[in-house]
């Protein structure tokens, strides 16, 4: 089906590229609900948003750069591996490849269309490609592995540990790719902030933090460690997808502070809070027996540590009082200047191309 000259006008911002209108200025932007011109990249009004992605642009990757025969030794060997720690992997590459692939399909039919700034919509694209490079990398594992392909990528249908954090999500991406909502008045504006709070803070933010220790603690004993190194790639580019977005919130709350009503509050409150109640669960699921140094009650302390911050970072107060770190070797991987990678070799410095910095 065509577009008509009004209808593709609408959906590109090219409705105001007129002859001799007046020139746009930084003022006239808005990061959502805009009626600038949205081809208008320059003078930027966020330079907060160019800067991550000139950063995504600097730490480029690629899965097949990364070596993956000593993971397909020990991953054929009899012995090489538990039962649990297969299973971890497996329910790990189950989830991920779902979710990047649900947080691609948000970001390309949903969130760019409502975002309304062009430097944003710069890193979204950016940040779109990452999510593709992701679902790359699951895939390139679970071929060099021999796993079963379908079965990884079906999970979010048959493994309840999985399936239910996919549920939990689907009504709100089906929200943002709602072809018929607009945002401009007051109950939009909050739709749209409660589902990026949703996508960007609970989905992103929370739900791949238990799969990043398993794996990471898995890569510490210096087991696969192939894998590993693609999924310290991939939570470094989730860092920086989770610290755009946080920004994305906190400025859409600025520009339109009437729809941060103490009654929202409340009900994000409860909306993150669930998020780490059912990424807790997920930790019991995978991990039923404490393996890799790790038990049930650390990942809730975990959990409730990260909710807090995520808490925190929206403007919101902490829920779990006294929360500690569990795993303060996490805290250095996060770090997206100085990241410490423990299998056997250390970054000192993430530059520009595929390549790590190692001593």
């Amino acid at each position: 089906m065509s577009l008509s000259t009004e209808q593709y006008a609408g959906a590109t911002g090219l409705e105001n590229l007129e002859m001799g209108a007046a020139r746009i200025r930084v003022d006239d932007k808005k990061i959502i609900n805009c009626h600038a011109d949205l081809n208008q990249l320059v003078p930027f009004k966020y330079p907060w948003a160019w800067d991550k992605y000139l950063v995504g642009c600097a730490n480029h990757w690629m899965p097949n750069e990364i070596n993956m025969s000593a993971d397909v030794l020990l991953w054929k060997s009899k012995d090489g591996l538990t039962p649990d720690e297969r299973m971890i992997i497996e329910r790990t590459l189950g989830f991920f490849s779902t979710a990047d692939s649900l947080v691609a399909n948000n970001l390309v039919l949903a969130v760019y269309r409502h975002i309304t700034n062009p430097e944003c919509r710069q890193y979204l694209l950016r940040q779109a490609f990452e999510e593709a490079l992701h679902t790359h990398a699951y895939q390139y594992i679970i071929e060099s592995l021999g796993m079963d392909e379908s079965g990884i990528f079906n999970m979010y249908r048959e493994i309840p540990a999985v399936a239910k954090k996919a549920a939990w999500a689907l009504p709100f991406t089906q929200s943002l790719a709602d072809p018929h909502f607009k945002t401009g008045d007051f109950a939009s504006n909050q739709r749209l902030l409660r589902d990026l709070i949703a996508f960007y803070v609970v989905f992103e933010g929370i739900f791949f933090y238990v799969g990043f220790v398993q794996i990471f603690s898995i890569g510490r004993r210096n087991k696969m460690v192939g894998a590993a190194e693609q999924i310290q790639y991939i939570m470094r580019d989730e860092s920086m997808h989770l610290n755009f977005g946080i920004d994305v919130i906190n400025q859409i709350k600025y520009e339109n502070p009437d729809i941060w009503t103490p009654a929202f509050q409340e009900q994000m409150i409860a909306l993150i809070k669930e998020g780490v109640d059912l990424e807790y669960q997920y930790a019991l699921d995978t991990m039923p027996r404490g393996i890799l140094g790790l038990n049930a009650t650390m990942f809730k302390e975990y959990l409730h540590f990260i909710g807090n911050r995520r808490l925190a970072q929206i403007g919101l107060p902490e829920q779990y009082p006294g929360a500690t770190n569990p795993f303060p070797w996490m805290s250095e991987m996060i770090d997206l200047k100085k990241e410490k990678n423990f299998f056997e070799t250390r970054v000192t410095e993430y530059q520009t191309g595929g390549a790590l910095s190692w001593d």
